[in-house]
Formats: structure tokens, sequence, C-alpha cells
């Protein structure tokens, strides 16, 4: 330390700073919001955590400077959040005529209020959906419309809340459908549904989540000034101490079910949550599995926010995972995975 320059030792110490808030970070997935509601948005920084420990890694790399390995044990302690953040590509599995597609979707209501300026926004997402023609179809933010319609599946599960558009979710299968409901959520216009499939000799379940909102624009331009900052601070850890209790409702319908299951939707959390943590469980998230990049799914300026996802239990294989982020018709991209169920054999 005594032969560093006083930039470097400037350096140096921001390094530490960054370190014990990465270690921080990598402790708060383990640790409910109800009881630590104000540390708990600090997972969101999690992405830019790492980034910086990566060029404070590089800064002394560069100069063969031993305080390298300081942010270098960070990284490899935090191997597996960087699988979450970021996927280099993954080799094709081969496909079958048993695999099946989901594509999960929150379209934002089809940009009924003109969030984005395509005005044929409606007829962009019937069409890419068309074109994708997932065998199973699951919407958040769903608002039936007689402009929007998907007739080409035979089987559809439609939820409506009793609020002037009927918004809600709605699920729609090329497979019959033999049992459907959904999860209300206390004190919350948000809630889960689900479809139980019958595919061939197998019955699926599929639940489309859409947790609790943390209401903040993709693209913000006024002035964020400390009075704005501590409403929004408030804002998201409320948010995330009621996905706590929506995430415990839906993990305890889950355990009731004996059939091979899909989780997918809108999250509104990072993959470094504790909410995260609790609904995946022991499932396998189709982008840690075959998925690429970033995985951005929702549209955030200058941060690639991954807060949609598609978990399934080990009865069912993962093949590919894309995420249609050229496509903006809503503030969400479209996940879409390619899966098969495993037989005995597989396994």
């Amino acid at each position: 330390m005594k032969k560093l320059s006083w930039f470097n030792k400037l350096v140096f110490f921001l390094n530490m700073v960054v370190t014990v808030l990465t270690f921080v970070a990598y402790v708060l997935p383990f640790l409910a919001p109800k009881v630590f509601p104000i540390l708990s948005v600090f997972t969101l920084l999690l992405p830019l955590m790492l980034v910086l420990n990566f060029l404070f890694f590089i800064y002394w790399l560069l100069q063969f400077k031993k305080q390298m390995l300081l942010s270098g044990i960070v990284l490899l302690l935090g191997i597996t959040f960087i699988n979450k953040f970021y996927k280099f590509s993954q080799e094709n599995v081969p496909q079958t005529q048993e695999d099946f597609t989901l594509m999960s979707y929150n379209v934002r209501m089809f940009n009924l209020y003109r969030w984005v300026p395509d005005i044929n926004a409606k007829d962009s997402i019937k069409q890419f959906v068309g074109k994708q023609d997932p065998d199973i179809l699951c919407f958040q933010e769903y608002a039936p419309s007689d402009d929007v319609y998907f007739n080409h599946y035979k089987y559809k599960y439609i939820f409506s809340r009793n609020d002037r558009y009927k918004t809600g979710q709605a699920i729609f299968s090329k497979f019959p459908i033999v049992d459907k409901g959904s999860i209300k959520f206390p004190k919350s216009s948000n809630n889960v549904i689900y479809a139980d499939l019958k595919k061939g000799n197998d019955t699926i379940r599929v639940y489309s989540m859409h947790m609790q909102s943390i209401k903040i624009a993709p693209d913000i331009h006024e002035k964020i000034d400390e009075e704005k900052s501590k409403r929004i601070f408030k804002r998201l850890s409320e948010a995330f101490a009621k996905q706590q209790l929506q995430a415990e409702l839906l993990v305890a319908h889950k355990q009731q079910c004996n059939y091979p299951t899909i989780i997918c939707g809108d999250l509104n959390n990072s993959a470094f949550s504790y909410v995260y943590r609790s609904i995946k469980g022991d499932m396998n998230d189709a982008f840690e599995e075959v998925g690429s990049g970033f995985g951005k799914s929702y549209n955030f300026k200058y941060y690639p926010a991954r807060i949609d996802y598609i978990f399934s239990d080990n009865n069912f294989q993962t093949k590919s995972f894309n995420t249609f982020n050229g496509f903006v018709n809503s503030d969400h991209f479209p996940i879409m995975a390619r899966l098969a169920i495993t037989t005995k054999e597989d396994k």
C-alpha cells in the first residue's frame, strides 16, 4: 500500500468500498424483504457492482499489482451471480417433434394508452405471436380487445379484473386445458393464474405470474431530486415486501401440485433478489440453462434489466431460450423457451 501513488491509493479505497457493498449484495437474496425492506432495494445494483469489480480487476491487472486479487476473489465468489447477469452462447440442443414452446409476454394492455409511439402496436404483437407460434402463450397485463384475437389457439383461460378495461392475464394453449384457476394476492391488483394442460399422456401445470409492480418508468426524463429519490426508494422497498408474501402464496400453491410444473411471467424483480430465489427454488431458470447475453426483458434505458422468467422443474429439459429485445411494443420484451418432458430413462 505504501508503494502506491496517491491516485492508486484513492482507487484502492474505492475498490474496497465496492467490495464491501458487493458482499452485502451477495447476502441480500437470503434476507427477507419484510425484515430488511430498504436493504432489499440494493439487489438491483448488484450487476453494477459486478461490472465495477471487473473494471477494478482489469485496472490492477494491467499494472501487475497484487491489489487485483481483491476484486478477483469477489468475482470468483460471485460466479453464480455472474451467470444470472450474463450468459455466453450455449450449444444448440437437438430438437424433436415432442418438444413444445412456451412464450411469456407482458403486453401492457396492447399499448392502450399509447406508451410506445407505434399506433399499430396491437397488430404488431398479433403478427409477432403468429410468426413465433408458441404452443403455450402466457400474457400479463392482458386486456381483451376486438382488435386482438388469437383464434388459432383452441384452448384459453382469460382472467380479468373488474376494472374499466378488464385487465388481467391470459393463457392460450394448443393443448387441452383440464383445470385452471388463480391465486389472489391481498391488497394488490396483481395475481397468478394457472392452467393444467394435457399433452399426450402427460399433464403439465403452467403458472403465469404478475408480481407486485414497482411502478418505475422505463425512461425517466424529469430531474431526480432528493425528495423524489426517497419516494422511489420507499416505493421499491414496499413493493419488494409485498412480493415476498406473494411469492410465499405461489410456492405454497405449487407444493400442492403433483404435475410437472412451469412458472413463467413478470416477477418485477431481479435474479439477485430474495423473491427470485424463493420462487425459483430448485427449479431451472431457462436463461441460465441455455440463454445468451444479458437476457434483458424490460425496456429500461441504459440498464439490462431481466425481470421476466421461465422456470421449469426437473421433469423438463430446456433446449433453447430467446429474449426478443428488438421487438419494442411494450415496456417488456417477449421471452420464449423450447422445452421437452423428460422420461425416467432421460434422467
